[in-house]
């Protein structure tokens, strides 16, 4: 099998007549045969059906018609996200056998580009704590992270191109950093989470799996869009990812690096890889102290998720309680204490938190910060650390994790961007400029 191309190119040869959809969907199967048994990335996968939405596609194109901005290119979806076609079990047994009625919006934008919907990725149970079974496909010992384990690990494994996932607190930009791929998170409201497991109506975002910064922008342009019917989705223009991924700056680009006191918890190797980054950056970055109102975001975050995930997860956890997780069953316990008036309260911290970053980007173009804590963590341990997400998925700005760096044991560690709200292309723009700078220093 030759090296995988890239959404882009894929797409592209299709719509030249110079690659067919089977032939494309036939090599991620192939791959995805030779290596899942390892890896296992995907929970429900229908070859037959696979190939049969490559076909309709190609024969569509030979017949002329009007193609999407994905023909024919295979996308691998969290097993939290409703397709008609393909169960959605959440990663726990108190949903086995479930088969949605309805395609998500996600999975609606996906099929009217011509995206091949080859199969769903696994999760960690309900989106959330307890790990799954899938391997890091650098490391087979090791963590691919969570919860968006099966669609960093798939992407990353070479198995599609493209996948798409969901974060609350860290499991979109986490994952991608441990597996060496780009992870992006729009701004809150940019995508539609109707269909899709709610955990947090507050805080559930859906993200993207990708192999370029190009790749990413592009899949996020094609599920973006206003909907109605999510309390979160905005009646106005989504900013154009793709074009910002491709654009030069027109300016060269301030960030702003946090002292935050949990950055403690950073492995040695992969604080001296962000040093070196920003030592390469040198007076681009300011250094700025840290609020303990800063830092209390965190524990705001841990209020409003886990009081969300009792009230939206009421009916599962008292009617399958004895199919819910050890790891699961205390958080939800300790949720069930939080008050109204507790909640409340957080809702009013963060409320005040996004008022003031709005002011903020009008002096610097992105944060710059880690992804995670370092190399993925051995499989036992868990699905890592995701403090380094949490206070940036609380305020719902967009948030890009870069594979720059890599650790004591060659593995990669990412680093991550957070841009203003709404500016998304802004900061795929500052991505774009930042992997360029810092190719230059090396050269």
């Amino acid at each position: 099998m030759q090296t995988p191309l890239t959404a882009i190119d894929a797409a592209r040869r299709i719509r030249d007549g110079q690659l067919s959809s089977v032939d494309l969907v036939g090599d991620c199967l192939a791959r995805i045969e030779a290596t899942d048994a390892q890896i296992g990335a995907w929970v429900h996968l229908d070859r037959d059906h696979a190939l049969a939405q490559a076909q309709e596609l190609d024969a569509i194109r030979r017949a002329g018609r009007p193609l999407g901005a994905l023909h024919g290119v295979p996308v691998g979806l969290k097993d939290i996200i409703d397709t008609i076609d393909y169960p959605a079990e959440r990663g726990s047994p108190a949903f086995a056998g479930r088969r949605p009625d309805a395609d998500s919006a996600v999975a609606e934008r996906l099929r009217e580009a011509g995206a091949v919907i080859l199969g769903k990725t696994v999760t960690t149970e309900l989106a959330f704590l307890h790990p799954s079974e899938t391997r890091n496909p650098h490391d087979l010992s090791r963590t691919p992270g969570g919860s968006s384990s099966g669609s960093a690990a798939a992407v990353a494994a070479g198995h599609v191109p493209l996948a798409i996932g969901t974060q609350t607190n860290g499991s979109v930009i986490r994952p991608a950093a441990f597996c060496g791929i780009f992870g992006f998170k729009p701004t809150r409201g940019v995508i539609s989470r109707r269909g899709i497991l709610q955990t947090s109506e507050t805080l559930d975002q859906a993200g993207v799996f990708a192999r370029t910064l190009e790749d990413a922008a592009f899949l996020s342009d094609t599920i973006a869009g206003y909907d109605p019917r999510d309390g979160s989705s905005y009646p106005r223009p989504r900013p154009k990812m793709f074009e910002g991924a491709r654009a030069d700056v027109p300016v060269e680009p301030v960030f702003a690096w946090f002292d935050l006191p949990f950055n403690d918890r950073l492995d040695p190797d992969a604080r001296a890889g962000l040093e070196e980054v920003l030592d390469a950056l040198g007076g681009r970055v300011e250094r700025l102290p840290v609020s303990d109102n800063l830092s209390a975001l965190v524990e705001v975050q841990r209020i409003i998720h886990e009081y969300e995930i009792c009230q939206h997860l009421s009916e599962t956890f008292d009617t399958h309680w004895e199919q819910i997780s050890p790891t699961l069953k205390p958080v939800v316990e300790r949720g069930r204490k939080i008050g109204a008036d507790q909640h409340r309260e957080a809702l009013e911290v963060m409320t005040s938190a996004i008022a003031y970053f709005d002011g903020f980007f009008k002096d610097f173009d992105a944060v710059i910060t880690p992804a995670c804590a370092g190399e993925a963590p051995a499989f036992e341990s868990g699905t890592g650390d995701p403090v380094f997400c949490t206070i940036w998925t609380l305020l719902g700005l967009p948030a890009l994790t870069l594979p720059l760096l890599s650790g004591e044991h060659g593995l990669p560690v990412g680093v991550q961007l957070v841009g203003a709200a709404e500016e998304d292309d802004r900061l795929m723009r500052t991505a774009h400029w930042l992997i360029n700078e810092l190719d230059a220093s090396d050269a």
